[in-house]
């Protein structure tokens, strides 16, 4: 498991953390990437996280303002947490990017979700972000 944060999240143990991004990416590679992207080319600060589990503990206790998932995760995939995310009062409005080679189409549709396909263009990613916290 890894934990990285680029930019400290300040200290808001149990309220909404408007400047916060939680990355939630098995891959490391492609998360730090997402994390350095996010804390360079936005006001955000990003904490990655590698599974869905950790993400349920980091989330409820930072309760960022976005978050971005893969879909294929160990022990719960991205549309597990998801509604696991949407099933916790104070996070059920916030805003979620799925993103993976296979996307399931339907359920991303079904869950209002933005998907995105990798490999994706990181001029492409950081817009959709910006349109989402705008």
């Amino acid at each position: 498991m890894v934990m990285q944060n680029i930019e400290s999240p300040s200290p808001t143990k149990g309220k909404i953390d408007d400047k916060t991004i939680l990355v939630v990416e098995d891959d490391t590679s492609i998360g730090t990437l997402l994390v350095e992207a996010l804390a360079m080319e936005t006001p955000y600060s990003a904490m990655l996280v590698t599974d869905g589990m950790q993400a349920l503990n980091v989330a409820c206790n930072i309760k960022p303002c976005l978050f971005i998932t893969d879909y294929w995760l160990p022990h719960i995939n991205g549309l597990e947490l998801y509604d696991r995310l949407q099933a916790t009062k104070d996070l059920a409005d916030t805003p979620t990017i799925i993103m993976s080679a296979y996307l399931p189409e339907q359920e991303i549709k079904k869950r209002n979700l933005i998907g995105l396909n990798k490999p994706f263009e990181l001029d492409e990613f950081l817009e959709v972000v910006e349109k989402l916290l705008a």
